[in-house]
């Protein structure tokens, strides 16, 4: 049996305990971690992320009362019942705001969903950067998809958890994480221009390269809905008036320095605009080397990705520069943090040989800094939401 089947076990087994009954199925949605654009998808930008072997799994079954049962191997606590029809934004905190917002906006939707029995159990880190509340969100949908006979595809139900996590939990997120979670392939990176949804699958094999790409989680809690995030999104959109363009997506790499040099009235943006334009181009150009069979060549990238993040868009912390600086000193070919940012984790691409040093150097700075060891694995590109069972 694999860690995929032995997960789908345990999730039926936990159902079966808490609710008393058999699940009409398991299914899975993992985490992603984004390999370059950064805070672009909220401005019609391109991404690049991957899916994690760590998935979140959802047992269901349906209900014919309009009751919603929400229940978590991860979180202390009973069971969380709730009626649909009574669901409205932010009218639960917590955990349970995430699968709740995901019914709600189906119904809001006109989708035929009602009630529904959720166990849910996880591996995706929380606070890591790493789209735990995606996967939760996108499990949830795939699971009500198939309960309801919905006929959702990954982009469709990528939409819905969007909107849950916008709209019922208040997170002024993007589209990748869900899209990442929903449509991701094993073995790919997945390059999705966020404006029209385009998407194309990128093969990602790096340990054919002799290259591994590394995620640090710096164990460093962030809240994306503290305002710190809502701050820099209301930034770019303020940004995109002043410049008289529907998104930051539309100002030319070419025409930057021009374009900064028009926001003398609006200076505190000018670093969000930097960012958003140069990080469009970055990943444009990891896109290009990959293409053309060039995998070291984007390590480089990823560093000035760090830089970007760090100074224009002021959303690293302590701990995930100093992973960057000791990874590259370390002989890594680049590194970044990657998520909203305010902690969670940091990428590092290294050579196969090298992936050991590089961890030990990394967890030596820690330790030498006072902070506690981070988690170091390897980032290998998994499959999206699927069901299992």
């Amino acid at each position: 049996m694999t860690d995929t089947q032995h997960g789908a076990a345990r999730t039926e087994a936990a159902f079966r305990e808490v609710y008393g009954n058999a699940p009409a199925g398991v299914w899975a949605a993992p985490g992603r971690v984004n390999l370059i654009g950064e805070h672009t998808d909220y401005n019609d930008g391109f991404v690049m992320p991957l899916a994690l072997p760590h998935t979140t799994t959802a047992a269901a079954a349906p209900r014919t009362d309009g009751v919603l049962r929400l229940h978590s191997g991860n979180v202390r606590g009973g069971i969380v019942e709730l009626c649909t029809e009574a669901l409205r934004p932010a009218s639960d905190g917590g955990w349970a705001a995430y699968p709740a917002g995901v019914l709600w906006a189906m119904r809001e939707a006109g989708l035929p969903v009602g009630g529904a029995d959720l166990h849910f159990d996880s591996v995706v880190p929380t606070g890591a950067g790493l789209s735990s509340s995606a996967a939760l969100e996108v499990a949830t949908a795939l699971a009500l998809n198939d309960l309801y006979g919905l006929g959702l595809d990954g982009q469709e139900l990528a939409r819905l958890a969007q909107r849950a996590e916008n709209a019922f939990v208040g997170v002024p997120c993007g589209i990748m994480d869900q899209t990442a979670s929903a449509c991701c392939t094993e073995g790919h990176a997945l390059l999705l221009d966020t404006r029209d949804l385009g998407r194309r699958q990128v093969p990602f094999d790096l340990a054919a390269a002799g290259l591994r790409l590394l995620v640090v989680d710096t164990r460093v809690q962030h809240e994306l809905g503290d305002g710190a995030y809502a701050e820099r999104r209301a930034g770019c959109e303020r940004a995109a008036r002043a410049l008289g363009v529907r998104a930051l997506r539309d100002v030319a790499y070419e025409d930057l320095a021009q374009t900064l040099e028009s926001l003398a009235d609006e200076a505190a943006v000018r670093p969000l605009v930097r960012h958003i334009v140069t990080e469009n181009r970055r990943v444009e150009d990891v896109m290009a080397r990959l293409d053309a069979g060039d995998p070291r060549g984007i390590g480089p990238l990823l560093t000035a990705g760090h830089a970007s993040l760090r100074d224009d868009f002021a959303v690293s912390c302590a701990e995930l520069d100093l992973v960057v600086e000791a990874a590259n000193e370390a002989g890594a070919l680049g590194a970044r943090m990657t998520g909203g940012g305010f902690g969670g984790s940091a990428i590092v691409l290294v050579e196969e040989g090298a992936a050991d040093a590089v961890g030990k150097a990394v967890t030596e700075a820690f330790a030498a800094a006072g902070y506690a060891a981070p988690r170091i694995f390897p980032a290998v590109p998994s499959a999206g939401a699927r069901r299992l069972a």
